[in-house]
């Protein structure tokens, strides 16, 4: 039994009797009339029958579900930046996070619509407690983040992930996405944590950590959608650390945030992938011998590569331009524009809770802040 056996997706050789395990599964059959709506239920099942590889469930079935959620629930995605990357070449894709499952599944459906290695990619298993759940994430090739464990135990499971993550970079010339924090982004800000890079520092047999990053090839990667579906679900979060008190989630408020992403709407859609850090490795290398005054620089390059990368769309200078009560950045959009924002904000927000409101508006406004800290709006 390999170490790794609890976190890794299937192998291709366990891909089909997987897939039969779940062929029947009523969530299987409504993802499949969702995705081939106008195909019988056998085409499909025996199209099952015939998979034997991971690459095959992704680009056959995977590819097409994730087509009709842009079709059903956006006015599309545009992409940049994926010219730049060579194929049969694994990189480390290290991104902001949205959204639990789309904003991986639209990094692969890029990647192979551009002829790239498509990723290995993180879950917290927190997302995969349904068994029908877990096994469609081993089939799309997404392996395991463990989480609330005991301190020990925690550090033993990320020292195992980090020797994953790294085999499959080095050995297995297999991409791998990761979040740069943990959980998704819930007010806007998308910060690097230290602790991700430290995780995947663990992973380095190299005498300076610097050298085993720039061995994987990291490339930032920065996704927006014009609307965040799960907006209105992050704000009781807010409301609790606003009044300094735990969150605690509901029973299935992990499954249902999955879903409201997936089928709510977004309007538009961009993801760009940054150049590879490299020249600004070299730079950190030279400048700090300490390995953790390393880590905090590259999450320095981190952050402003990212951010640098985010597409702002018309909802962030309206929300930027409401916060601050101000009409700076009315010339980014249109009346309309701002009046369907306006109308979102009065339908899932309760405008007489400042701290929702104010909440509500600077999960939309701070990537304006932010992309002002590094370079001018443009």
């Amino acid at each position: 039994m390999s170490k790794f056996d609890a976190i890794r997706p299937f192998y291709d050789a366990e891909v089909n009797a997987a897939l039969k395990s779940v062929a029947n599964h009523p969530m299987m059959k409504a993802l499949m009339n969702f995705t081939f709506p106008d195909q019988p239920d056998e085409t499909w099942l025996s199209q099952f029958e015939h998979t034997h590889s991971i690459r095959d469930f992704q680009c056959n079935f995977v590819y097409h579900s994730i087509q009709q959620v842009l079709t059903r629930s956006s006015e599309g995605i545009t992409t940049s930046g994926f010219e730049k990357l060579e194929q049969n070449t694994a990189y480390l894709f290290i991104s902001n996070h949205r959204d639990i499952i789309l904003d991986t599944s639209l990094l692969n459906c890029a990647l192979f619509e551009h002829g790239l290695v498509m990723t290995a990619s993180a879950i917290g298993d927190n997302l995969v407690q349904k068994q029908f759940l877990h096994v469609l994430s081993r089939l799309n090739r997404n392996f395991l983040v463990q989480r609330n464990l005991p301190p020990r135990e925690l550090l033993q499971a990320s020292k195992n992930m980090s020797e994953y993550i790294a085999r499959l970079l080095r050995r297995e010339n297999r991409s791998v996405w990761i979040a740069q924090r943990e959980g998704r982004t819930k007010d806007g800000n998308d910060q690097t944590q230290q602790g991700v890079l430290k995780m995947l520092a663990m992973g380095s047999n190299e005498e300076n950590l610097m050298d085993y990053f720039k061995k994987v090839k990291i490339v930032p990667v920065s996704i927006s959608y014009e609307y965040d579906p799960t907006d209105a679900l992050k704000m009781p979060r807010l409301l609790a650390e606003a009044n300094n008190e735990k969150y605690i989630k509901e029973k299935n408020e992990d499954f249902l945030t999955l879903l409201s992403g997936i089928m709510g709407q977004k309007k538009r859609i961009h993801m760009h992938v940054g150049d590879v850090l490299s020249g600004e490795i070299d730079q950190i290398k030279s400048e700090f011998e300490n390995s953790q005054k390393q880590v905090q620089a590259l999450t320095q390059a981190l952050d402003e590569a990212i951010i640098s990368g985010y597409k702002l769309w018309p909802t962030n200078f309206i929300a930027y331009d409401l916060l601050h009560k101000t009409d700076t950045y009315s010339d980014r959009y249109t009346e309309k524009e701002k009046e369907l924002f306006e109308r979102r904000l009065e339908i899932k927000i309760d405008e007489d809770n400042p701290v929702l409101f104010e909440g509500f508006l600077a999960m939309y406004a701070n990537p304006v802040v932010n992309k002002l800290k590094y370079a001018d709006v443009v």
